[in-house]
């Protein structure tokens, strides 16, 4: 099979598009054959050894994809040949033609969604599912903030805040993100290209700000962020690219909890949680991703380049 290898930490370029065994199916295991393949931010993080989980060289890259059962080992009886799904990570990576994955790894994909679709759920729905409901507990009526609600995880935490209630204020930084956002259901839609864009949101919650923070690039956006939240509010970090210094003081004077969250540190019972109620809001068409670009299998560095530019627009996609 067709597989992305990575044999060397560094820039894009050093993906590889090689030619690989098909793995072999444990006993607990299932082989995937992938229709599409969903590219994260933290890919790259990881291929240019700037993630914390450093992985072994040399390495098939990737989390999330969608595509059929054709194999499962013998003590498999949850899921059936032939069956649609999406994974939560593999055995072997995801940028290939084949996936082995442990039994945990797999979800139903329903008929509903597609397989491109599908490759866009687990990281960034996962991740929106645990910044809002695991971490910040967000209520109905509450108001939220959604930094780059434009790109993959923004815009599953718009459509899961969008279901619960919330009142939304989503950023993006292009005409295109900006109606994207306000399709999905962004009441308030701001450009983060602006100078002190932020000065609106005080102007829409009548300077109180907001309740709830989602924050997807801390070392530009913190300490400003700070600035808009309301007493008691909840900020949830979820990306950064840098180091900041701030004032913690204006934490306190707010009493602002600032929760950090990363999908790694996720417990077993957490996760079934996570999954259960994607599955369940997939199979409503309360949430769906939107797709954006997508790129050959062999133009994954084109698609990591791609997923860490700031105008992002929906989920990337590689195709094999």
């Amino acid at each position: 099979m067709k597989a992305i290898r990575v044999s060397e930490f560094g820039a894009s370029g050093v993906m590889k598009l090689e030619e690989v065994s098909t793995p072999t199916v444990g006993a607990k295991e299932v082989l995937v054959k992938i229709e599409a393949i969903g590219v994260n931010p933290v890919d790259t993080y990881r291929r240019a050894r700037l993630h914390a989980q450093k992985p072994s060289l040399p390495y098939t890259p990737g989390s999330d994809a969608a595509g059929i059962i054709v194999e499962k080992g013998e003590d498999v009886t949850k899921f059936k040949l032939g069956q649609r799904v999406y994974i939560s990570g593999s055995v072997s990576g995801a940028y290939a033609e084949y996936a082995l994955c442990h039994v945990t790894q797999v979800h139903n994909l329903p008929e509903n969604v597609s397989f491109e679709e599908g490759a866009g759920v687990n990281v960034p729905y996962a991740t929106a599912y645990r910044a809002l409901f695991q971490k910040a507990y967000v209520k109905p009526s509450e108001t939220i903030l959604i930094h780059g609600a434009s790109g993959g995880v923004g815009i599953a935490a718009v459509q899961f805040a969008s279901a619960n209630g919330l009142t939304i204020i989503g950023t993006a930084g292009t005409p295109e993100g900006l109606q994207l956002i306000r399709e999905q259901g962004v009441h308030h839609a701001l450009n983060h290209r602006e100078e002190n864009y932020l000065d609106e949101v005080l102007k829409i919650t009548e300077g109180r700000g907001v309740d709830v923070v989602l924050e997807m690039l801390a070392n530009v956006n913190l300490n400003k962020d700070l600035n808009v939240i309301s007493k008691g509010g909840r900020l949830v970090i979820i990306g950064n690219r840098g180091t900041i210094e701030f004032d913690p003081r204006l934490t306190m004077t707010k009493d602002v909890t600032v929760h950090g969250m990363s999908l790694f540190n996720v417990v077993e019972e957490d996760l079934k949680v996570i999954h259960a109620a994607i599955g369940a809001c997939l199979d409503k068409n309360l949430i769906r991703p939107v797709i954006g670009k997508k790129f050959s299998l062999a133009d994954a560095p084109k698609a990591h380049e791609a997923v860490i530019n700031s105008n992002s627009y929906g989920k990337i996609i590689l195709l094999p």
